[in-house]
């Protein structure tokens, strides 16, 4: 059996027949993202990578002018039990719900519940980065009373849980990624930024170490020493965090690495990847963190069942040809 294919899916309108572009992108977001109805004086040129893990969904939007809401009705006729986050890439935007207007520039993040009535705009167009999280999954926040705003760069302060989680959902949405977004971790960053203080400081402790976890994943230096000192805790204390979700900083690592790799292993060859086709399996674990092909080898195997080689071939295996 093929794995479960989490790589990033793209819809454009680029190319559609212009009467039809506002209606197959409103049909596109209702089922990838959050329904919404578009609003446009031209026609609408609009490209959408989306990821779809269980909790979250990711998307990585570029656009050309137009205004999009979520009314009171599109809520009724589909419901999100979401939070939506912002992260604005490129372009000025403004958001609007009961409490006012916002305006929105290159490096703002903003996060929303889904299924409160809003408004966007984009006057110039539009590059974006998108998460919903389902609000099961989120048990450390409330209903937000109202919008979020912070910065993860070019606008005011930087907030380095916002950075964080700008760069991982840039990561996850982005074109041949191999590694999926780590859900636990845009999980924590969504928590720290919509609830404040209102987070146990454990929470930010994880989303920190995880976050930096992500960032250098494929060092074979990675450790718990390092990853307490990028955040500033002891080592004592970052175990504690690790321990009490039933884990530790070293299996936590292994196991990210041994999905980045099982995820390499199982892409179906193309010609853009002739190289990485080329690579032995002991140097994809290298280019994993691993040190070791042995170790790599038997992780692998106690993780998924399965020998690393097998996993490649069967992905490298043409499919039949249907009858």
């Amino acid at each position: 059996m093929r794995p479960v294919d989490l790589a990033p899916k793209v819809f454009s309108t680029v190319g559609l027949p212009a009467a039809r572009r506002v209606e197959l992108w409103e049909t596109h977001n209702a089922t990838a993202l959050i329904a919404l109805d578009v609003n446009t004086t031209e026609s609408l040129d609009a490209t959408e990578i989306n990821v779809q893990l269980p909790r979250i969904h990711l998307a990585r939007v570029a656009g050309s002018a137009h205004v999009v809401n979520r009314s009171a009705a599109v809520i009724k006729r589909s419901p999100a039990n979401s939070v939506a986050v912002y992260l604005t890439l490129r372009g000025d935007a403004w958001f609007e719900d009961e409490e006012g207007s916002r305006a929105l520039r290159p490096g703002n993040v903003l996060i929303s519940e889904a299924d409160r009535p809003f408004a966007r705009g984009f006057r110039r167009g539009l590059e974006e980065l998108v998460v919903k999280a389902d609000h099961a999954a989120l048990p450390q926040v409330a209903w937000l009373s109202k919008p979020v705003i912070a910065s993860f760069g070019n606008d005011g302060p930087v907030n380095q849980y916002a950075r964080a989680l700008a760069r991982a959902a840039a990561r996850a949405t982005r074109p041949g990624c191999h590694l999926p977004a780590d859900e636990g971790t845009v999980l924590d960053l969504i928590a720290v930024l919509a609830g404040g203080r209102a987070v146990a400081p454990a929470t930010a402790h994880r989303a920190a170490a995880r976050s930096h976890i992500e960032e250098h994943l494929t060092s074979p230096d990675l450790g718990a020493e390092q990853v307490a000192a990028a955040i500033g805790i002891s080592e004592r204390q970052l175990s504690r965090v690790f321990a009490a979700d039933g884990t530790s900083v070293p299996r936590h690592i292994l196991s990210r690495r041994l999905d980045l790799a099982h995820s390499i292993l199982s892409s179906e060859p193309t010609a853009d990847r002739a190289s990485a086709r080329s690579e032995t399996i002991t140097e994809i674990a290298a280019r994993c963190g691993f040190t070791s092909a042995t170790y790599f080898s038997h992780a692998f195997r106690a993780r998924f069942g399965r020998r690393a080689g097998d996993v490649r071939r069967e992905a490298q295996a043409p499919l039949p040809h249907p009858r």
